[in-house]
This record gives C-alpha cells, structure tokens and sequence, in this order.
C-alpha cells in the first residue's frame, strides 16, 4: 500500500489541471505550464480543490509507480505556483561568476573561463561576485543545473575552495605535516 500515493495534492487557487483520455496530465498556474504522462496502470480525478491519483492493479510495477507519480504532480504544481530554487556559493581566491545573457561565465582558477549554457526554462542570479541563485518551475532541471554547476570545482576537503550549496557541509581534512 503506497502512504504517498493516496495522499491527495491540494491544488492552490490559480493552478488549474487538466486530465486528458491519453493519460496526459497539464498543470498551469501564474509562473509557467507544465505536463507529463502519467505512468501505465495509474489513472487521476481533480474533484475540486484536490487532485487523487488511483492504480488499476497490485502488481509490484504499479504499487511502484504509484507514489512516484503522486510526488511528480505535487512537485508541478508546486512549481507552477511557487518555484523551485537552488542556492550555490563559491569560494576561493578569486573565484567568480557573472552572468551575460543566457550563459553563465564562471572563474575557477583554471587557465579558462568556465562558461555554462543556461536552459531557457532556467534564471540564474549572480550576487556578490560568489552567490549564484538557480530559480525555475521544474525542480529535476533546477536541481540538474545546480549540480551541472557544481560538478565543474567541487569543494574540495583541504582549503574547502570550489562551488558548493549554501547548506552543504564541507568535512575539511589536515594537511601534511613537518617533523
């Protein structure tokens, strides 16, 4: 028995979802629209101000999927009406990033530029030189980008310089000593 999948998503005043015979699930709210299929043996009802998703069967493929799906609708819904956001920070000397029009140019000590491609779905913000804000409506591509970024300079655990989130907690090592 899945707990989150009978689980009903509330569905915010502004935020309209629409349920079509294909399986096909539309959510649109004021920040964007979003779809997505719903998966095979799941089936969904808008009553109202909730949403409730049933499963036609019990096998373990569908009982699987059924939670999954549930989370999915309630993370777009989520996004239509409120967003998604991911907070980075860098550290290190003279490390920096500053946007210019869709592309996001980070300095990292390399002997380069690092220049990252930002999807149109996606803003990114740059403050202080060294805090990037990654803000969008679907949270698997923000949580994507934020980690795309990221993977180019890990914090490492000697100096704890790279790109890291805000929240994260760097476990520093000690370095070599002299006898």
């Amino acid at each position: 028995m899945s707990r989150i999948g009978n689980k009903p998503v509330s569905l915010p005043a502004k935020v309209k979802v629409n349920l079509s015979s294909d399986r096909s699930v539309q959510v649109e709210g004021p920040k964007g629209k979003l779809s997505w299929r719903l998966p095979e043996g799941i089936e969904g009802k808008v009553e109202g101000e909730t949403l409730t998703l049933e499963r036609k069967s019990e096998s373990r493929q569908v009982r699987a999927l059924h939670g999954l799906a549930r989370a999915l609708l309630n993370n777009m819904v989520t996004g239509v009406s409120a967003g998604f956001t991911r907070n980075l920070e860098i550290q290190g000397v003279g490390f920096k990033a500053a946007v210019q029009g869709q592309k996001l140019n980070l300095s990292l000590g390399f002997s380069h530029p690092v220049v990252f491609d930002i999807p149109s779905e996606i803003k990114v913000t740059v403050t202080d030189n060294t805090k990037l804000l990654v803000e969008g409506i679907d949270r698997q591509l923000v949580g994507q980008v934020a980690a795309n970024i990221r993977a180019y300079y890990p914090p490492e655990p000697y100096k704890g310089k790279g790109v890291r989130y805000s929240d994260e907690k760097v476990r520093r090592k000690e370095g070599k000593t002299v006898q």
